[in-house]
């Protein structure tokens, strides 16, 4: 296995990965090793009791948190850092119906190459830890691979951005908060940086200029403080910086005009996240699980990374069993309400992120592999004959609705390569194929 062909992203600690961008990596993927080569059971990371020095992974040893470890750590991010639970209700978990559907031979061709794969072949492209098919309500395909398991919780990474986007948006709706408000009516603190002079809705859509660097080339990036201060790297004992998220955001400062094009930034999504705990006076988790997982029948906890002061990650933290993101996804895709009949979410709330925002805006930050898309209250909408809209994360983290198809895809994943550029060539085809395949049921 020749790691040194892998993109800076794919060497990063494993915490850090949550703040990369979406959509970075826009060169050629490089020669990956074989994904059966790579999991835990052949390579014996945190195996054994207690397991062998060399295979340790812990969070003060960076280099133990690259890939291949990571097919072990993103699904045991609890073991390695803090954590603030998102409590799934006391009630009784509802039933996913299971209606399987052979899907294994369903092909498609990978975007700009032609090359013709099965939609078996790519979980293993993908490097798939987990993946789920619901088709008009029903479970038609559900496979584990790496080291998840159907109780067990994955790091979800950027799709946490969307499930901060959408508990903004239902605020919205209940007028707790204001998008067209400027960003200090809620966070005074905010004056004197680049949210100073922003909307809610600039941050919302991410159309923000600030002056923030995920560039892993730089020491100087301020992704290594953001990393730092949100407890994702060890801080070292001369550390003078932020000590939090809140510390850290409010360093950050304007570097052009806001609302002239989409700009993905993680940074915007914890300025989103401490809005929406300020307006709503309650964390993230307790939110999360008041407003949406109590109400959709989850069957497990999810849970947040945490800073050092306790402060969730609106980032990239939240880590969820792929069960229960499809219930997610699922109810999304009905018009906020659960297989149960639950309203969970207006309908109004889950229109207004599939209707999506502008693609003139979009289409100046040159996302090669998504033309014609927007990005709207932190989800990614298509605006393709489907209606189809998701929620991505890096490293190969989904959600993919397509309304038309009456279809949800959800996958978790832990792919070499952290941009989804390297991703979506075998991504965006096959949830076309197996919509195309499924609408014929």
């Amino acid at each position: 296995m020749n790691f040194k062909k892998y993109s800076r992203q794919a060497l990063i600690p494993f915490a850090l990965t949550a703040i990369v961008s979406a959509a970075s990596a826009q060169t050629a993927a490089p020669a990956l090793p074989d994904p059966a080569s790579t999991t835990v059971q052949a390579l014996g990371w945190m195996q054994g009791f207690p397991p062998a020095a060399d295979k340790l992974i812990t969070f003060d040893n960076p280099v133990g948190n690259t890939f291949p470890r990571i097919r072990w750590t993103f699904s045991h991010i609890r073991e390695i850092v803090p954590t603030s639970n998102v409590w799934r209700g006391p009630g009784a978990p509802s039933a996913l119906r299971a209606a399987p559907v052979n899907l294994d031979n369903v092909r498609f061709k990978v975007m700009g190459t032609g090359e013709e794969l099965t939609f078996a072949q790519s979980l293993d492209r993908n490097y798939t830890d987990g993946i789920l098919v619901m088709h008009k309500g029903k479970v038609v395909y559900e496979k584990y691979l790496g080291a998840l398991e159907p109780q067990r919780p994955h790091l979800a990474m950027s799709v946490t951005k969307s499930f901060v986007g959408t508990l903004a948006t239902l605020l919205a709706h209940d007028g707790s908060i204001k998008p067209e408000a400027l960003v200090t009516d809620y966070l005074p603190e905010l004056k004197n940086t680049a949210y100073g002079d922003a909307t809610v809705r600039e941050v919302m859509d991410m159309t923000i200029g600030v002056k923030y660097s995920e560039n892993y080339a730089d020491p100087k990036a301020e992704v290594w403080d953001y990393a730092r201060a949100g407890g994702m790297m060890p801080q070292g004992k001369d550390y003078a910086g932020p000590k939090s998220f809140y510390d850290f955001l409010q360093t950050l400062q304007k570097e052009g005009e806001h609302k002239q094009a989409f700009a993905y930034k993680t940074v915007n999504a914890e300025v989103l996240a401490w809005i929406v705990r300020r307006a709503s006076g309650k964390s993230l988790a307790q939110l999360l699980s008041e407003r949406i997982w109590s109400r959709i029948g989850a069957e497990q906890d999810a849970y947040f990374m945490v800073d050092r002061i306790g402060t969730e990650s609106g980032g990239g933290g939240l880590n969820t069993t792929l069960r229960d993101l499809a219930r997610f996804g699922e109810m999304m895709r009905n018009n906020g309400r659960t297989a149960n009949g639950q309203q969970v979410l207006p309908k109004a709330v889950v229109d207004d992120i599939r209707r999506g925002a502008d693609p003139a805006q979009f289409v100046k930050a040159g996302y090669t592999t998504l033309p014609g898309w927007s990005y709207r209250n932190m989800w990614w909408v298509s605006h393709n004959p489907n209606g189809a809209y998701m929620a991505r994360g890096i490293h190969g983290q989904a959600i993919y609705i397509d309304p038309k198809a009456q279809m949800v895809v959800v996958r978790y994943a832990s792919h070499p390569i952290a941009g989804n550029a390297g991703i979506d060539p075998t991504s965006l085809p096959m949830y076309q194929a197996l919509a195309d395949t499924l609408m014929k049921q």
